[in-house]
């Protein structure tokens, strides 16, 4: 099987680079010099400016500069911090810098052109916000409008949550070393950092660092495909889907979750709809059984439940929720499942305590009220979130939004990389509550069933982005068609 790329945070990188015997800095410049003069510089304009900072990503991109300078190109290097005050590595870079007949600017010169920009003034090491002549420089290089290679991340985004510090640059190509980083991935990083080119360096990370988290791609993704169907199938091979969900006024949701549970493969499914006269039936989506909530919990052959679209917070939903968790079926929970379980301590002990497996599919607000805190304070740090509530309510968990991730209880992590802007209206998350329900039903463990699902999920967005040309107006139902139509191709 595909192995997943791994991600490493700001002490685990440190920790490598510890463990290893050799100098990495003239690596990291020699390669990050060769992608800019093989992909950004161009033979009209050949001249390039490049941004020391005060650290060893100013150490980079000192050697950058040498190297650029060494392949006769006109290089503009302008520093922003004091000599005397860098690190060893990156004053001996330095050093090299200005024996090769190289100058040093302290501000940036006027009535110049350049054909690109190297950014080195921070990489993983910020913490705090940019402020002076560092704010001025990275607010100067955006309003150029140059291609741009960020190196390790670009100067103002936290490598390890993805936040923007004051202000940060915004990339055409980034090259990240030694390893992937989440900042990458999530929360502004997206945004920011344009194409993402990893350089190992001649090293073997996991060699060194055992990695928690990884890259959740299309390779790997499709490498958790369940089998293809054989000839002979009927719907009993394919599993049986319950969903809980539709009280008055949001019974769509419900039968959204359902339809996408239908149209992913699940063999059947049925739905419990809390409205008391639904103005619904059959005939809606006539492949969808209606049944009373009670009767669900009668189906032997019933392989999951998805609880939470529509449900509503009434003692009627608690009630049938708290029979859910007292269950011994997979259950997915999103929307006002979450809700309750956040507003009841009880419902929470249910969930910790079960031993078949739980997926939630939290946004942010929900996922905040989950950990009692406000959403701002849950996106400062995305990653310790998640991790937070599979370990918490002892569950699988997606905590969605930019770089969705998906974290286990043993506390691996996922960073999603499909997805757009487009999944930004309502009824998308009740379409992933069916999609995982689907592989549930399908035979798939409860982890690999959540990340095929979300990457799946933003994989048929992203089909959507091409075919209508932007993500506006993207409708939850269309999510479902286009993610049934990349399963079939996937599939062969």
């Amino acid at each position: 099987m595909t192995t997943p790329t791994p991600i490493y945070n700001n002490t685990e990188i440190r920790s490598i680079e510890r463990l290893t015997a050799s100098p990495l800095m003239e690596r990291a410049g020699l390669a990050a010099a060769e992608i800019a003069r093989d992909r950004l510089l161009t033979k009209e304009i050949n001249a390039v400016l490049v941004l020391a900072g005060p650290g060893n990503n100013g150490g980079d991109a000192f050697v950058v500069a040498r190297y650029l300078k060494s392949w006769w190109l006109n290089v503009t290097l302008v520093f922003s911090g004091e000599r005397e005050n860098l690190p060893d590595d990156a004053k001996h870079a330095l050093d090299k810098w200005l024996s090769a007949g190289g100058e040093i600017l302290t501000e940036m010169p006027e009535n110049k052109i350049w054909g690109a920009v190297i950014d080195g003034l921070f990489g993983i090491g910020l913490d705090r916000d940019l402020v002076g002549k560092n704010l001025a420089l990275v607010n100067t290089v955006n309003l150029m409008r140059l291609p741009v290679l960020a190196l390790d991340v670009p100067s103002g985004l936290g490598s390890d949550t993805g936040n923007c510090h004051g202000a940060t640059v915004r990339a055409t190509m980034t090259v990240t070393f030694i390893g992937l980083k989440p900042g990458l991935f999530t929360r502004f990083g997206p945004d920011y950092c344009g194409e993402i080119i990893l350089c190992k360096l001649d090293l073997d990370p996991s060699s060194l660092v055992t990695p928690h988290a990884w890259k959740l791609d299309r390779p790997y993704a499709q490498k958790l495909l369940p089998p293809p169907r054989p000839s002979d199938s009927h719907k009993g091979m394919f599993g049986s889907v319950g969903v809980i969900g539709g009280a008055t006024g949001m019974v769509g949701a419900a039968f959204l979750a359902g339809t996408a549970a239908l149209k992913l493969g699940a063999g059947r499914v049925y739905l419990g709809l809390m409205a008391v006269d639904p103005p619904v039936t059959s005939a809606d989506q006539p492949e969808l059984m209606l049944r009373p909530v009670h009767e669900l919990f009668k189906l032997a052959h019933l392989s999951c439940l998805i609880v939470g679209p529509g449900l509503g917070m009434q003692p009627d939903a608690h009630f049938w929720l708290s029979n859910a968790l007292e269950s011994e079926m997979p259950l997915v929970l999103d929307a006002d499942a979450l809700n309750l379980i956040a507003v009841h301590p009880e419902l929470a002990s249910l969930l910790r305590a079960r031993t078949a497996a739980s997926v939630l599919t939290p946004h942010v607000a929900e996922a905040a009220r989950l950990l009692g805190t406000d959403s701002s304070n849950l996106q400062h740090d995305r990653m310790a979130a998640a991790a937070e509530l599979a370990k918490r309510f002892n569950c699988y968990t997606v905590l969605k939004g930019v770089g969705s991730i998906c974290t286990f209880p043993d506390g691996r992590s996922y960073l999603n990389t499909s997805g757009n802007p487009g999944l930004s209206s309502a009824g998308t998350g009740d379409v992933l509550s069916g999609i995982i329900g689907a592989f549930l039903a399908q035979g798939l463990d409860a982890g690999n069933a959540l990340l095929l699902a979300v990457h799946l999920h933003g994989a048929a967005a992203d089909s959507l982005l091409e075919r209508y040309g932007g993500p506006v107006g993207m409708t939850a139902s269309e999510i479902t068609d286009a993610a049934r139509g990349l399963l079939n191709r996937w599939l062969h």
